[in-house]
């Protein structure tokens, strides 16, 4: 048991926080002194190019990577030390949605909301039924819940996948890019779901996305990483006033600015095997 002054402080400090985190694959760095607060009850949206290290950010949240130097806090316990019942019990305290849902193909709707009530808890199968048609209807999805996911649209595919996520009551729920593919009214729904579930939940809400528009208007704080690092952070509104070129390319989408289209190489004429001047060698 916690004692009741750890516990307070644990309750009043943010609920993920991140201090000069370093990862790469082998040589290859992927985040580089990354520092982060993830306060309770808030939603933050975490925006950046592909290859920019978001869905590994997520990863080494959940504990499925190691970061090889900094530090990472969940709940105030270090991720990276926990042991595997520790891990856990710790990963039962948060909620996943993958990209594109990541259904159980075989697998009803109303299955794949129960699954993790039925691997998590020992709940009888009438409390199971009931929290699952619940969670299904604040999704708006009740009834679909006999349906298979190949009888459904990808965007109801997501929204099963929403409460699924928050089958638990998660205090974390991560997302990783849950925007994508989506037509607009899908995306709309979807954004305003994970905003309203998020506030009656309580919970803290992360998304890794593309999507500058929804994101900033749902979230309570964005962090933008570039090169491995925050290049920028801050409320939507600020972010959006924000004459940083780096911002700028984003909130515009703009083609040219600091974010480069060109993954970093030797000249295209060295591949080519020409000279420089461009002539065969």
């Amino acid at each position: 048991m916690i004692p009741p002054t750890v516990a307070a402080t644990v309750a009043d400090g943010p609920l993920v926080d991140i201090a000069d985190l370093h990862f790469g694959y082998g040589a290859r760095p992927i985040l580089s002194g990354v520092t982060m607060r993830f306060d309770r009850g808030r939603v933050i949206a975490v925006m950046g190019g592909s290859g920019s290290g978001k869905t590994t950010l997520l990863r080494l949240i959940g504990g499925q990577l190691k970061a090889s130097a900094g530090s990472l806090a969940v709940a105030g316990q270090q991720v990276a030390s926990l042991g595997e019942s520790a891990l856990y019990a710790v990963r039962r305290r948060m909620g996943m949605l993958f990209q594109f849902g990541a259904l159980f193909t075989d697998m009803s709707v109303f299955d794949n909301v129960a699954f993790p009530l039925r691997e998590h808890t020992d709940l009888s199968d009438a409390l199971i039924h009931d929290l699952v048609l619940m969670k299904l209807n604040a999704v708006g999805l009740r009834g679909a819940h006999a349906l298979m996911p190949r009888e459904i649209s990808g965007g109801m595919a997501r929204r099963v996948a929403l409460a699924r996520a928050i089958a638990l009551d998660p205090e974390l729920i991560l997302y990783d890019e849950p925007f994508a593919g989506l037509d607009p009214i899908s995306l709309g729904v979807t954004a305003n779901l994970i905003r309203s579930l998020n506030d009656a939940l309580g919970a803290t809400s992360v998304l890794v996305t593309h999507d500058v528009a929804e994101s900033l208007a749902i979230a309570d704080y964005v962090y933008f990483i570039a090169s491995g690092k925050v290049a920028a952070e801050g409320t939507p509104d600020a972010l959006s006033r924000s004459a940083d070129p780096f911002v700028r390319q984003f909130v515009d989408g703009a083609p040219d600015g600091p974010v480069p289209f060109h993954y970093p190489a030797p000249s295209y004429a060295s591949d080519l095997g020409l000279s420089p001047e461009g002539t065969a060698r």
